[in-house]
């Protein structure tokens, strides 16, 4: 039988775009590292970063100075599964200009002074960043925790190091059945070339603990360039790990694999068949495309979105029927984007077999043109054929 992976890259049999925030004044990007959540009734909050920009200098818009100590992560909300979003919703959740010693001074490492979360039930959601910046050799990660489906947080602590020099979180937890959340976390190499995805664990959410490795201890990053750039855009190898339980009780990973930042850079998926103690590799989701999101969807397949950042810019999807032992043929969610400054997507399910993607994004026919358009929140609501 033929297969269908290499079929001609294709739109999905119905897609819908919409706009979720954008400020003219503005940055806004990497709904990945925050989060996306759906909850009873339909609501939907999403998280991102915002940073003030008028789009008047190149410097203004360089990830060089937003990467590190600027702007608030927030929070907005939907009243009907992602359709429609409520500015008036907006919420900060941290600002990252927080060092991690004023988070010590107040919050410290744990929830221990607090009741216990029930981490399986679904109005309680945990948001996670690093601070000064994502993946440096000094990266702190801060937790946030909220058991009212993000209406209101609580105090930031910094999670416990463990030995680690490092330490990045990136994003919400899974949760097992057994009511065990696991955190995807990555720590980086003294000189930033190189990093390795890992897992923190929880019971109860108020202390987050060291459970495992992702991928196995290896050499320096083999830089694209001569190492004059930043290692922001350099080889750094796998990171972004996001950890997925399925109903089957195997437990999923999504994890980006750089060699340039602006476009080579693809999702591979790792698997743990024992609750995320031990992982082994599983399969490359694409040619081109990072990070990558991933849900189980009702019929059982798993969806993975990701931002494509080679011409034609954009974001896009595989769908596989094995487990994400294998990938079907690219979907093209949409191809408009105005440069490689886009993606980061999050992807749910908000009704059967209708999945709802949020990303950042640029229009290549935005009047404002800085290499691309005025960076903002956008969403796909789509059906995966």
């Amino acid at each position: 039988m033929k297969s269908r992976r290499f079929e001609k890259p294709r739109p999905p049999a119905a897609a819908e775009h919409g706009i979720v925030h954008r400020d003219e004044a503005a940055f806004c990007g990497w709904p990945f590292y925050c989060g996306l959540w759906v909850f009873p009734g339909g609501d939907v909050l999403v998280g991102f970063k915002k940073i003030e920009s008028a789009y008047a200098a190149p410097g203004e818009i360089s990830h060089t100075r937003l990467t590190v100590g600027q702007g608030r992560l927030v929070t907005i909300r939907s009243p009907d599964g992602g359709r429609t979003w409520d500015g008036e919703s907006l919420q900060p959740v941290f600002d990252l200009a927080t060092s991690a010693d004023e988070i010590l001074a107040t919050g410290g490492d744990s929830y221990d002074d607090q009741p216990p979360l029930d981490l399986l039930d679904p109005n309680v959601i945990v948001m996670s960043g690093a601070m000064p910046a994502l993946l440096k050799p000094d990266s702190r990660a801060w937790l946030r925790a909220s058991a009212d489906a993000g209406r209101t947080w609580r105090r930031t602590i910094l999670l416990p190091l463990h030995g680690l020099a490092s330490l990045t979180g990136h994003g919400p937890p899974t949760v097992r059945p057994d009511g065990v959340a696991l955190l995807g976390l990555s720590t980086t190499s003294a000189d930033g070339w190189t990093n390795r995805p890992l897992v923190y664990a929880s019971t109860d959410g108020a202390r987050w603990n060291f459970l495992s490795f992702m991928t196995p201890e290896i050499e320096g990053g083999s830089a694209v360039s001569d190492r004059r750039e930043l290692a922001l855009f350099g080889a750094i190898r796998h990171f972004y790990a996001r950890p997925l339980v399925l109903r089957d009780g195997r437990v999923l990973a999504s994890v980006r694999f750089q060699r340039d930042a602006r476009g080579i850079i693809w999702t591979d998926v790792f698997e743990s068949e024992d609750g995320g103690r031990t992982w082994r590799f599983l399969s490359r989701v694409n040619d081109w495309g990072a990070p990558g999101d991933i849900v189980e969807m009702a019929d059982g397949r798993i969806a993975c979105v990701y931002g494509y950042r080679l011409p034609p810019f954009g974001i896009r999807a595989r769908v596989s029927e094995d487990g994400g032992r294998t990938w079907g043929s690219e979907l093209v969610l949409r191809d408009d984007g105005g440069s490689w400054d886009l993606g980061y997507p999050r992807v749910a399910e908000v009704a059967p077999g209708r999945l709802l993607a949020v990303y950042y994004f640029n229009r290549a026919d935005d009047p404002v043109q800085l290499n691309g358009g005025v960076r903002h929140i956008a969403r796909t609501i789509f059906t995966p054929d």
